[in-house]
C-alpha cells in the first residue's frame, strides 16, 4: 500500500513540475516575442500568451503522456491481458519485471506469485481428484467383485464368510476414508478450532491406547506409557484424531514383539508428547512426503491406510498452533513429537 501512495506522489510532482516548466517555457516565448518585436501591446499579449500556454502545455503533455505510456500504461495493459490468460486457465504466465516504477514491478511481482500459487493449487487439486479416485475404485472394485461371488449357488459356509468379510472390511476402509476427507476438507478452510473446553488430555490418550488394545496385543507389543497429569483446553473430538492416528501408525509398523513408548510433560507453558516405536521406520526419500495428502510410503499397500492419516494430524496440530516433528530411521523405528500451547 505503501508502494502505491508513493506512485500516486510521484505522479502528483511530476505533474506539478511539467506544470512549473510549461508557465517558465511560456514566460521566456514571451519574453522573446516582446524581445525580438513580435508583440508590441498589451492587448496582443493577452491573444499571445493563452496561445503560448495551450501550445507549451500540449507538448508537455503529449511528452508526459508517452512517459507514463511506457513506464506504467503498457506494464498495466499488459497485467490486463495475463490475467484474462489465468482466467482461461493458463497458470504457467508470467510477467517480467522490467519498469522503473517499484509500485508497478511489484504489481508484476505479486501477479506471478498468485499465478505461480494457483497454479500448485490447480495441480494439488488435479492430484488430489485422482488419487482420491483411485483410492476409492480399488474397494469398490473389490467389493463389487466378491458380491457377484456371493450370488454363486455352489459356494461353502466358509467361502460365504470369507467374502462377506471381505466385503465388510472394504466396506470400512470407504467410510473412513470418506470420513477422513470430509473432515480434513472441513479443517482446510477453518482457522480457528471450535467448541473447546478444558478435559484431562492424559485421559484421553490413555483411552485411546486402551481402544486398541486388542492390536497391540495381537503383535505381542510392550507398550511403557508415562503420561503426565495434564488439563487441555480444546475440542476434544478433534483432538482425539491426532492420539488415534499416530498411535495406530506406531502398531501398524511395529514388529511382532515391538515396544511403544508414550511419553508426555508439560513444561514451558506447552504440552509435549513423544510417541516412539522401533518398527519399520522411515525412508530419507519418502520423509517429506508423509503429510502429503493420499500419499503412502508402502506402494505395495501390503498395511492397510489411505494416507491421509498424518495430513489431518498435521492440520489439527496448525490449527492448534503447535508443531509436529519426526525423527526416523529405516529398520530401527520413529519418532513423532508433538508439541501444544497450553497457556
Amino acid at each position: 500500500m505503501n508502494k502505491y501512495k508513493t506512485l500516486r506522489s510521484k505522479i502528483t510532482v511530476f505533474t506539478l513540475c511539467a506544470i512549473i516548466i510549461a508557465n517558465i517555457i511560456t514566460s521566456l516565448i514571451i519574453a522573446l516575442l516582446i524581445a525580438i518585436g513580435l508583440v508590441h501591446s498589451r492587448f496582443m499579449m493577452t491573444i499571445w500568451l493563452p496561445i503560448a500556454f495551450l501550445i507549451t502545455s500540449g507538448i508537455l503533455g503529449t511528452a508526459l503522456a508517452s512517459i507514463m505510456s511506457k513506464q506504467i500504461i503498457k506494464p498495466l495493459d499488459r497485467l490486463s491481458k495475463a490475467t484474462q490468460e489465468v482466467a482461461k486457465g493458463d497458470f504457467s504466465i508470467r510477467l517480467k519485471e522490467d519498469t522503473n516504477v517499484q509500485a508497478v514491478n511489484s504489481l508484476l511481482e505479486n501477479f506471478n506469485k498468485m499465478a505461480a500459487e494457483l497454479g500448485s493449487i490447480e495441480m494439488f487439486r488435479s492430484d488430489f481428484i485422482n488419487n482420491f479416485s483411485h483410492e476409492f475404485k480399488t474397494p469398490i472394485v473389490s467389493i463389487c467383485g466378491f458380491a457377484r461371488q456371493l450370488q454363486k449357488d455352489d459356494l461353502t459356509e466358509d467361502e460365504q464368510k470369507k467374502y462377506a468379510r471381505i466385503i465388510a472390511s472394504n466396506a470400512q476402509h470407504l467410510a473412513s476414508m470418506s470420513s477422513s476427507v470430509l473432515l480434513l476438507t472441513k479443517l482446510d478452510t477453518q482457522q480457528i478450532i471450535e467448541g473447546k473446553e478444558t478435559y484431562s488430555l492424559d485421559n484421553q490418550i490413555r483411552g485411546c491406547i486402551l481402544s486398541m488394545q486388542s492390536e497391540w496385543e495381537r503383535k505381542n507389543i510392550i507398550l511403557t506409557v508415562d503420561l503426565a497429569e495434564v488439563s487441555y483446553c480444546g475440542n476434544r473430538e478433534i483432538l482425539g484424531h491426532i492420539w488415534s492416528n499416530l498411535i495406530a501408525n506406531a502398531i501398524k509398523f511395529s514388529h511382532e514383539n515391538g515396544e511403544i513408548t508414550i511419553t508426555m510433560e508439560e513444561k514451558d507453558n506447552a504440552v509435549h508428547v513423544r510417541i516412539q516405536d522401533n518398527g519399520i521406520g522411515i525412508d530419507k526419500e519418502i520423509m517429506p512426503h508423509i503429510f502429503e495428502k493420499f500419499y503412502q510410503g508402502d506402494s505395495s499397500h501390503k498395511t492397510s491406510g489411505n494416507g491421509l492419516g498424518l495430513p489431518l494430524v498435521k492440520r489439527i496440530i496448525e490449527l492448534c498452533k503447535g508443531e509436529i516433528k519426526v525423527e526416523s530411521v529405516k529398520d530401527e523405528g520413529s519418532i513423532f513429537t508433538i508439541t501444544l500451547p497450553n497457556e
